[in-house]
């Protein structure tokens, strides 16, 4: 594991890299790294690897998890009903819609 551990550290730095010559040079790919980080960071945080935490927290706010809704508000200032048009239906657990 450890081997494991070494190898996405360095996976990491590269794809950070990455990301930023993207940004610099106006390419998609920046985005698409950056969605990589959010699932990343929603998997760590106990989440599905395939879902987006916007997503996550979307559906939890919507069940009232005061985590959901803090971090929903704060992205709504930049983006309004950012976590509301960020649910995935088809990624997560699907019963959190419920």
């Amino acid at each position: 594991m450890l081997g494991i551990w070494v190898l996405c550290q360095v996976a990491n730095l590269v794809a950070a890299v990455w990301m930023l010559f993207a940004i610099i040079s106006g390419s998609n790919r920046a985005w698409l790294i950056a969605k990589s980080f959010d699932q990343l960071g929603n998997a760590t945080a106990g989440g599905s690897e395939d879902e987006l935490i916007s997503s996550r927290a979307g559906k939890a706010r919507k069940r009232g998890e005061k985590w959901a809704c803090v971090l929903c508000k704060l992205l709504d200032e930049i983006d309004p009903d950012h976590c509301e048009k960020s649910i995935e239906t088809d990624e997560g657990k699907q019963d959190t819609l419920n």
